[in-house]
């Protein structure tokens, strides 16, 4: 399973009491430097910070503790702010690193969160999510706002011309707009029974996102409504395009289009063009991952894909997993699979892939990759989602040569 001649990133593990659990998020700020939520989404009572990789100690730093920011009593027994999940954009337009917060920790002195049966309990239910600013030139937080009433934010994007910020909602798979100035929210109504990853604009503002049966949904800025395009994210022949929804997606660098993946079973690469015909175009670039019994259902824990990033190289890069092959057929609960983490290269315009660095294993699970983030040196780093904790993020030194490396920046998350 191994490959001997691949580069390897080193793991930075996350480091607060209590330990987190996951990292659901990251993203180039404003400054060319990389931040990550350092989540406690199963820990009774916890909360999420935001950590930044810092480059003259080689270590991380935590800048923002949300519990505290937000002033909220960790041991008030209700659903906490304990991520930030697919939730962080950069502004293009200055300092300025938004985030919103995610539920599924229970309150502190309860074993779990239910989403659905802890929505109208007022002891137990998450209150809502929170939107903050961190300017990242100050190093402070500007403000910060209630987001989302009773719900946690799925993912979110940033529209920096209108001053707009667009959300999915869960547990209710809501579309939501902000109004940044006026910190006011409006609700445009429900997509569907899964909730999409991944969420994104293009250069005309427009916003797009997947309904639960995998079509893609645009928002139109100019006439403020939502409409269903004839067009579904590609999925392997042995299964059906139901929860297909966006998982992970990235601009390519002249922003003519994305390539993305979907959160299924076998998921296929994409690449979609908004501006090609009335719809886009969407195209198929095929499976990511080794060759398998597709007869055989998996987790999606073993076939995962995410952390889309393009290098300073033009390539794009992204994290799946490898495996012996076979194993997958006896796959079970008291038989879980020794997977590798690597990240695959891919020259977008040959669409030839290769493995190209091996993801340094802090537990026997690597592989899970929420987002990935390019800084201002090149370097690419990836945020993980281990099982056992610790989680944490790593980094690929590129060895890139030139400055501001990190731009265009990412303005969704």
């Amino acid at each position: 399973m191994k490959s001997d001649d691949l580069k390897t990133a080193r793991f930075y593990p996350f480091e607060h009491e209590p330990v987190p659990d996951s990292c659901w998020s990251m993203i180039t700020g404003p400054d060319g430097r990389v931040y990550a939520s350092s989540c406690c989404e199963m820990t009774p009572g916890g909360s999420v910070s935001i950590v930044r990789y810092n480059d003259d100690t080689d270590s991380l730093d935590t800048v923002v503790n949300v519990a505290k920011v937000v002033g909220e009593a960790l041991d008030s027994g209700k659903g906490t702010q304990c991520k930030i999940h697919y939730s962080f954009a950069s502004s293009p337009n200055n300092d300025i690193l938004y985030a919103a917060t995610h539920l599924s920790a229970p309150g502190l002195g309860r074993r779990y969160y239910h989403a659905w049966a802890d929505y109208k309990d007022q002891d137990r239910a998450f209150p809502h999510s929170v939107v903050l600013a961190y300017d990242t030139g100050r190093e402070e937080v500007l403000w910060h706002s209630v987001f989302i009433p009773r719900e946690g934010c799925r993912c979110m994007a940033l529209d920096p011309d209108r001053g707009k910020l667009y959300a999915i909602s869960y547990p209710r798979d809501h579309f939501w707009i902000f109004d940044i100035g006026t910190r006011e929210i409006r609700d445009l109504g429900r997509l569907g029974s899964v909730n999409s990853q991944g969420i994104f604009t293009d250069r005309k503002g427009r916003v797009f996102t997947t309904n639960g049966s995998g079509q893609l949904v645009r928002y139109l800025p100019d006439e403020d409504r939502l409409e269903e395009l004839p067009i579904y994210l590609p999925h392997h022949s042995s299964v059906t395009s139901w929860h297909t929804v966006i998982y992970d997606v990235v601009a390519s660098p002249d922003g003519d289009c994305v390539y993305g993946i979907p959160w299924d079973s076998n998921p296929h690469l994409f690449r979609y063009w908004p501006d090609d015909g009335r719809y886009g175009c969407m195209e198929n670039l095929g499976p990511v991952h080794q060759e398998r019994d597709v007869t055989h259902p998996v987790a999606f824990l073993l076939d995962h894909c995410g952390g889309l990033v393009f290098g300073a190289d033009g390539m794009l890069y992204y994290a799946t997993s490898r495996w012996n092959s076979g194993d997958e057929l006896r796959m079970n609960w008291e038989f879980p699979i020794d997977t590798e983490g690597v990240v695959v290269q891919m020259n977008t315009e040959t669409l030839e892939k290769r493995d190209f660095a091996r993801l340094q294993e802090p537990t026997q699970r690597c592989h899970y990759v929420s987002r990935a983030a390019r800084d201002s040196l090149g370097n690419l780093f990836f945020g993980q989602v281990p099982r056992p904790i610790p989680a944490g993020i790593s980094r690929l030194q590129m060895d890139a040569k030139g400055e501001n490396l990190h731009l265009p920046i990412r303005t969704w998350g």
